[in-house]
């Protein structure tokens, strides 16, 4: 069996366990030794004498060596300490669509937790230390928002997890490494006090109970919490036994190795014999150190007690299990009791018993508090190796926190690297509008980060090897979008339709940007608000069909005299006419040509037309240069024809009403209201719009529907009494 050399230094003592563990998770010690500092050359759980740490530390490697029979070369230790710092998150990772959940999705999720905890760390952070992210640990998973004990192999829309992530100081692991290496090892894993003691303390199924683990050593008392079958808490106060043990000092006039000679005493035996320092000996009840103690026993034990409500969301747990030395103490566990508002039965000392699955090769080693942790850092070993690995990045060296996963994206992350400069990044994107919808057109994607290792390409998700060189040359962003008008669907196929002296017309919509008309090519920019103009003039539908209307011949829009400035919206028919021939006469030449033509000419457009109405053929153009021509017209007149009545009266029009009306009059219904119709013999559809206020500027892009007697009607069909008609704006 290959065995696992575990190491825990603390305050008062290193303590030295070798062992390893069965198929059946049963963990064999095979040697175990303690040595006490022989001089304080730790204070609060951290190393201040890093020559006289590894001194000790060699000593108890050297006597493990000689119990083995094995060299020792490589060492797992724990990390604690006053400044030990812990941040609770919650993190959420969305799929683009629902996805099956990856291993390599659980180490993202982690990654972004401790993205997010070493953020908010730095958000709080009132000292000088920089600190290393040492561990973590999952509270919760969460599949779709639903609590999950694992997540790998599931279908998700989204993942997250609830995560504990604990910080150290640089200082502190490298004071740590640096004793270490002195004695002659190197680390082979890390973990964290609180992490060990639980791990053998509060076995799994003990979990789901809501218990706090104290770990009471020297220089620190390390807590941890569970819940709900995770540990949701981890923290630490910088009073332990150390000070009990120096209040013994003061009273019994002895030096410090003394005073823990008279604590263990009190633990263990009814009397206490000591020497003070004149060589005086003494020997009294265990009751007289009990009482010198009890002051300081209490200030520890309301510190543990309000970190442990503080850990557990201000309230009391369950049930408290102490280890280690400086618990051992007399009335310890029961005044926690009292500060927990807790039976005394439900505080307790752990020793012997939770060492159950754990053999013992050496009859004389004696199953007892002190050795939870160390065991715990070697069965750690197993469940989670991890250590700290040291690379380059960007010409800086790091260190990271080994958990056997590191890819170049942790280096990443720890050298403060932001993701932006990971990935590429579009270009500046442009929103605007179209006829009242948003629209958003994305910019170019730029090109990824570039990634090497020791000089050779690599990707982000690259495992990381120690001692490596890594550079990433940062992510472009790509070009910024660019869109216009000519590239609108819009543009490209909304039409409008007119009846022009009987045959349909189609013409591609105006467009208007910010109230301005402009062209095909205009780039729209940011914000812009552009909608497609739902009606030509009279004077823009001959341009588009390359005529020249003869303006001394009557132009009629619905039946009704117009002009050239007249607007003509969807659906609206358009006539030509003149007294003589019906219609008006056009020139089929340059649109600049105003010369008469013969009326032979007139005759035969005049022919044309009237054998027009007995076709369904629809004419359409789409010629650049004509829109282009119009356009440049426009610009100056737009705000003038936006200003103008659909159906503009004028005196002309006064005549020829009276010559033609006789008297008859037609009630119909529109939209629910009784409309009369006067002036003329009979009525066709669009004669309605001269006897109702209906906005045909307000329609933004839309068609009217028009609906007689529950069908759709035609502009030209008669009107009779009581028709009932519907008039509205079509939805888009």
């Amino acid at each position: 069996m290959n065995n696992v050399f575990g190491l825990d230094i603390g305050t008062r003592n290193v303590v030295g366990t070798v062992g390893y563990q069965t198929d059946d998770k049963e963990f064999v010690v095979t040697a175990q030794y303690v040595r006490e500092h022989e001089t304080r050359a730790m204070l609060d759980g951290q190393i201040h004498d890093i020559g006289r740490v590894a001194k000790t530390i060699k000593e108890v490697k050297d006597e493990l060596e000689k119990q083995t029979g094995q060299p020792l070369e490589e060492v797992c230790i724990a990390a604690a300490g006053r400044v030990l710092k812990t941040v609770t998150t919650h993190v959420e990772y969305e799929y683009a669509q629902e996805s099956v959940v990856t291993g390599e999705d659980v180490h993202t999720l982690n990654l972004l937790g401790i993205e997010k905890a070493q953020e908010a760390l730095k958000e709080v952070n009132d000292t000088s230390y920089k600190f290393y992210c040492v561990g973590y640990s999952t509270v919760k998973f969460f599949l779709n928002d639903e609590v999950f004990i694992s997540l790998e192999g599931h279908k998700a829309n989204k993942i997250g997890e609830d995560i504990i992530v604990t910080f150290l100081p640089e200082d502190v692991v490298d004071g740590l490494y640096a004793a270490v290496g002195q004695a002659g090892l190197s680390v082979a894993n890390m973990t964290l006090e609180p992490i060990a003691a639980i791990n053998v303390a509060i076995p799994e199924n003990y979990r789901m109970l809501n218990i706090a683990l104290v770990d009471v050593g020297a220089g620190t008392s390390d807590i941890s919490i569970t819940r709900d079958g995770s540990i949701i808490a981890y923290g630490m106060i910088p009073h332990a036994g150390d000070e009990m043990t120096e209040v013994i000092v003061q009273h019994f006039l002895v030096d410090f190795n003394m005073a823990e000679s008279i604590k263990l005493q009190s633990t263990t035996s009814d009397t206490v014999t000591y020497k003070d320092i004149m060589s005086i000996e003494h020997t009294i009840p265990a009751q007289d150190v009990w009482d010198v103690a009890a002051p300081v026993v209490d200030s520890i034990a309301q510190e543990v007690s309000a970190k442990i409500r503080e850990l557990n969301g201000d309230k009391t747990v369950s049930a408290c299990f102490v280890v280690g030395g400086g618990g051992k103490i007399h009335g310890f566990t029961e005044k926690l009791a009292e500060d927990l508002d807790l039976p005394e039965e439900r505080v307790a000392l752990r020793g012997e018993e939770v060492l159950g699955d754990v053999t013992f090769e050496q009859e004389d080693i004696k199953k007892d508090p002190l050795l939870v942790t160390p065991i715990g850092i070697c069965l750690n070993y197993y469940e989670q190796r991890n250590n700290f690995i040291m690379v380059r990045f960007n010409g800086e060296r790091i260190k990271l926190y080994d958990n056997n996963r590191l890819t170049i994206v942790d280096a990443a992350l720890q050298a403060g690297f932001s993701n932006d400069e990971l990935f590429p990044k579009r270009g500046t994107p442009i929103n605007f509008t179209v006829n009242g919808v948003a629209r958003l057109v994305r910019g170019e994607a730029g090109e990824g980060a570039v990634v090497t290792m020791n000089g050779k390409p690599a990707s982000i998700n690259t495992p990381l090897e120690p001692n490596s060189e890594i550079i990433i040359e940062p992510s472009t962003a790509g070009e910024a979008a660019e869109y216009k008008i000519s590239q609108l669907d819009e543009y490209n196929h909304s039409v409008i339709t007119f009846v022009i002296n009987g045959r349909k017309v189609s013409c591609p919509r105006f467009v208007q940007v910010n109230g301005r008309l402009e062209p095909e090519d205009y780039s729209i920019r940011e914000n812009d608000v552009i909608e497609t103009r739902n009606y030509y003039t009279v004077r823009q539908i001959a341009q588009f069909m390359d005529l020249v209307i003869d303006t001394d011949q009557m132009i009629f829009v619905n039946n009704e005299e117009a002009d050239l400035d007249t607007l003509v919206y969807e659906n609206f028919s358009v006539e030509w006419k003149t007294d003589e021939y019906g219609v008006a006469r056009i020139d089929n030449n340059n649109y600049n040509d105003t010369q008469e033509s013969d009326s032979d000419d007139a005759s035969v457009l005049a022919e044309q037309d009237v054998n027009s109405t007995e076709s369904d053929n629809t004419v359409t153009r789409t010629s650049e240069q004509m829109m282009n021509q119009v356009l440049d017209e426009l610009h100056d007149e737009f705000a003038k024809e936006a200003e103008a009545p659909a159906v503009p009266e004028n005196d002309i029009q006064e005549e020829i009403h009276e010559e033609d009306s006789s008297e008859n009059t037609v009630t119909v219904i529109v939209n629910g209201e009784p409309v009369e119709l006067s002036g003329k013999d009979t009525y066709i559809f669009v004669d309605i719009f001269t006897h109702i206020s209906f906005d045909l500027q307000a329609g933004k892009g839309r068609a009217i529907a028009t609906v007689i007697n529950g069908r759709d009607a035609q502009f030209s069909e008669e009107l009779h009494e009581g028709d009932k008609i519907e008039l509205y704006w079509k939805e888009n």
